[in-house]
Formats: C-alpha cells, structure tokens, sequence
C-alpha cells in the first residue's frame, strides 16, 4: 500500500511500505534476455547495464535477481517526482483512457490548462508555449524560432554542451554524437566552456577569470562570423560536461553579447527548471530572462514532453513569416495532462523550497566525503543536481576514470545508482540527481552507501 504524506513533510510520501521487490514481471531470466537483448536490440551509442530492471516505485528501482537500487539520477534525469507516483499514474490512467492523442490542429484542456500553468510561473517575455516529446526536439523548434525571427542562421553554443541528436540540435552540440556522418549544419560556432575547475584563463590569485574567457570567446566568434550570427543556445548547469555550473553573472554577460549582436538568447533547462536545482527555474537564479525558454525532461516525470515558451513579439513575428514546427505529437493531450500535474504537484508541496533544503544536505554530504577521500577533487552542483570528479591527484587534477568505474560499481552494488559517464569529453564524474521528493533519510542512506563504496575501493586514498 502508498502512505500519501509524512508528518511534517511537506512532500508526498511515494514510497511503498511493502519490502518485496517492486516488478510487473516475474520468473526473469537476465541471461536469456541479454543474449535476445544483443540479438535484437540495436546498438545506439551506449553500454547496456548487466542487469535487467523489472520494477522501479518512489526513489528505487528494482532488479530481476532481486536487488533494490536508490535512483540517485532520476532515470535519465527525468523523473523528478519520483517513479510511480500516484497523482501521476492516476493522470496518465484517466487520459490513456479518455483523451490520449488527437490531429495536431485540435486543442484540449490538458494543453491549454499547462500553457497557462507554466507561463504563470515565468517571467514576463516568456508569454506563449508550445508542447513537443523531448529536449532535442523542442531545441531543434526553438533555433528555428531563432532563425525565422531575426532572418539570420548562425548559431552560438557552449563547448562541452549538450543539446540534443536532431540536425540544428546535434549541430550545437560540443560535447558528443558529432562524427561519422558528414558535414552538420552550416554557421554553428563554439564558445570556451565555463569550467571553473580545469579553466585555463585564471586571475592572478588562482580564481577563475570567467569574464576573459567569454570575451576572448566572442572575439574569435566575431573573426569567424559571416555577418549572420542569431541565437546563443546555453544551459544553466552543463550536466553532460560533468555538472559544470555557470559562474555567477555569467548568463548576463551572455546576454548582454547577445544584445550587441542583435542576437536571441536561448535557455535550455532540460535537467535544471521545475525546481531541480532550488528555484523554479534556474534563470530565476539568474536573474535572466531569455528570449526562448525550453524544457523537457523534467516537465513530464519520465514521460516524453517538452516545451518552447517564447515572447508574444517572437511568436507574432514568427506566424507571420510562416514558421511552422508541425508534428505528429505537438500538444498531445495525455502528456500535456502529466506535465501541468507536475507543476502542480511541484507548486501545492512546496517542492522548490524542498529542493533547496535536500540539496543543501547532499552537498555537504558529498563534501564531507572529499575532506575523507583524496580522490575527489571537486564537489560542484545547485540545489539536487551534484557533481563528483574523481581525480588521480589534486594537484594535477588528471582525470582517474578507471577508479571512478571501480567506486562506481561498488556502489551500485551497494545499492546506490550514481551516473558516471565512461566518456573521455568529462570522464570520472558522477551526476547526482535525485527526485526532488527525496527525503532526508534517503539523502542519508545514499551518502553512507556511497562512502561504503569509497572506503571499500582500493585506490580511492583515505585521509583518514
């Protein structure tokens, strides 16, 4: 049976009290199932895990052979709410059932009811929203937007970025996924990535001098432009570069560049907005408004959704220029439904707030094990969304990806999933983030099975 609440929590409880492995298939053969895995499946640019994953409720997931695991990432950084959550199954029952896809010319009040919702919770100049199925898509829709608005088509991103794997996407995209297919799209420049951690472009006392890179960015951008730069597309924390966040007043300067040029800026809060990393946004952390806005993993708990939210001036000039991002699931009803039940849950449960104060424990948590472990050499994150690097030596800062795996895969075993990425662009970097209904005692349990795995990995180098 579900607990709907906790005494004096604030979030909905939506974890199951019985122990029991959690899974809708039973008699699993792991064995027989790779081997019709390796059979069938096509390989699309990752490792398969050895395990095959029959359940997953609240915060765990729940193996074939019987082993529960703390989902420290969310799924694919997605599930903000936690797996089956009950409100949500309920949405997704009644809709599947009732209103579930319909032509793309028609309306229904799930779609209208989340555009209000989430442009509500934005600043003024974020106006109108338009719902698409993932992060790829809805940054695919908006350097269009871009392009069609201001009538030029070179694009600015951010080294070690990630963005997506469709073409204008996959184009921006400075991190992975880019070869072996020819050229990508024309008029596409990189900026210096913010790594305050491995930056080379250093102030006379060591600290990081973000301000010269960025210029000294543009100014090579500048030399390579055609005349035709605009949009600059960026996220707020680089997660698949290792968890880099953007030094502070940075996505102003950004903006401000932007202005200069006569470009638009672009946020893509895939991993950061509806609360992952203490405010509803993190452009409410900034203090910035973009001129286009998009979001998915997080906006539909697990379920494919994302959105582009843009100005009222953009989205007039743009349907005047006949922009058109026409799909078979554009404002589809039942994961429209999902989404504005997010924002709701997210809202009503003060999960914001939540956010912050569950983030403010992980990361001391994670900073008490580098002041244990001299193998980690930076700690770096917002609210529920953290970073460990795993360093050979701290001095050197060289990259030490064969322990990371090691400590990795001992904590998994443990009973702790903690991603790491294995490729070289920011190998040795955990991302942690949990559901943003992690409790305390969860925090708790994930730090001590993780200093479990440390403290049983050789190499990891105690100091204590």
């Amino acid at each position: 049976m579900t607990a709907q609440s906790i005494e004096g929590d604030p979030v909905a409880a939506v974890e199951t009290t019985d122990l029991r492995p959690v899974s809708i298939y039973s008699n699993v053969n792991q064995e027989v199932l790779h081997s019709k895995a390796q059979r069938y499946l096509f390989n699309y640019g990752t490792k398969f895990m050895p395990d095959i994953i029959c359940g997953s409720k609240g915060l765990y997931v729940h193996t074939a052979n019987g082993h529960k695991i703390l989902d420290w990432t969310s799924g694919q950084m997605s599930c903000l709410l936690g797996h089956g959550h009950p409100e949500i199954v309920k949405t997704i029952a009644e809709h599947a059932a009732n209103l579930d896809h319909l032509f793309s010319g028609m309306l229904s009040p799930p779609v209208i009811s989340l555009s209000e919702r989430l442009c509500s919770l934005l600043p003024p100049g974020l106006d109108k929203a338009f719902f698409l199925s993932t992060g790829g898509e809805s940054n695919e829709a908006a350097i269009k937007l871009a392009k069609v608005y201001t009538g030029k088509f070179e694009i600015v991103a951010v080294n070690g970025s990630w963005h997506g794997v469709t073409a204008q996407a996959l184009s921006a995209q400075y991190h992975y996924g880019r070869k072996g297919q020819g050229p990508l799209m024309p008029g596409m420049h990189m900026l210096p990535a913010p790594n305050s951690y491995r930056s080379i472009f250093r102030k006379p006392d060591g600290s990081y001098d973000w301000e010269t890179e960025l210029d000294y960015g543009w100014s090579l951008i500048d030399q390579a432009s055609c005349g035709s730069l605009a949009a600059v597309i960026v996220e707020c924390i680089q997660s698949s570069a290792g968890i880099h966040v953007l030094p502070c007043g940075y996505l102003k300067a950004l903006k401000k560049h932007c202005e200069r040029r006569g470009m638009l800026l672009i946020v893509d809060e895939a991993q950061t907005g509806v609360g992952r990393c203490g405010d509803m946004m993190a452009i409410h952390h900034e203090g910035v408004t973009p001129d286009i806005l998009t979001l998915s993993k997080t906006l539909g708990n697990g379920l494919p959704l994302s959105a582009v939210v843009t100005s009222d001036e953009i989205e007039k000039t743009c349907a005047e220029r006949d922009y058109c991002f026409y799909t078979t699931h554009v404002n589809d009803p039942l994961p429209a439904a999902v989404g504005n039940k997010v924002l709701e849950i997210v809202v009503r449960d003060d999960l914001v707030n939540h956010s912050r104060a569950m983030g403010k424990l992980l990361h001391e948590g994670l900073r008490r094990l580098q002041s244990r472990y001299q193998c980690i050499g930076d700690v770096r994150g917002r609210g529920l969304m953290a970073g460990v690097e795993i360093v050979v030596d701290r001095e050197t800062k060289e990259p030490a990806r064969e322990l990371a795996g090691f400590i990795a895969d001992r904590a998994y075993d443990l009973g702790v999933w903690a991603n790491l990425s294995s490729h070289g662009s920011f190998g040795g970097v955990f991302r942690i983030a949990p559901p943003i209904t992690v409790t305390k005692d969860q925090i708790q349990e994930g730090l001590e099975l993780l200093e479990q795995a440390f403290a049983s990995t050789p190499g990891a180098m105690p100091l204590y």
